[in-house]
C-alpha cells in the first residue's frame, strides 16, 4: 500500500511548525508543505478545508488530523504509523 499524500500548512516564524516538520521527517514521512505567510490564498485555502486559522494544519491524504499537538498525540497512541502507512 502506498503513503497517503501528506500536507503540512506553516509559516516561517511558527515554534509549532518546526516540531511538527521534525516529527515527520524524523518518521521519514515524505510531505508537502505549504507556507501560508506571503500567500493570503493558500491560508484561506488552509481554512476552509480544516476550520481553523493557526498553523500548522496537518492533513494525512483528505484527513485533517490537526495542528501539531494533535500529530504528538496521534503519534504517542500509535494512530500516526497507522494513518501514514495508509491503512
Amino acid at each position: 500500500m502506498t503513503q497517503p499524500t501528506v500536507t503540512l500548512y506553516t509559516s516561517d516564524w511558527c515554534p509549532y511548525c518546526q516540531r511538527a516538520r521534525g516529527l515527520l521527517t524524523q518518521k521519514n514521512v515524505v510531505f508537502t508543505e505549504i507556507n501560508v505567510e506571503d500567500e493570503p490564498k493558500l491560508r484561506e485555502e488552509m481554512i476552509a478545508r480544516s476550520s481553523r486559522s493557526t498553523v500548522p494544519q496537518v492533513f494525512i491524504g483528505d484527513q485533517h488530523v490537526g495542528g501539531c499537538d494533535d500529530l504528538f498525540e496521534l503519534d504517542r497512541s500509535g494512530e500516526l504509523d497507522r494513518l501514514i502507512q495508509g491503512a
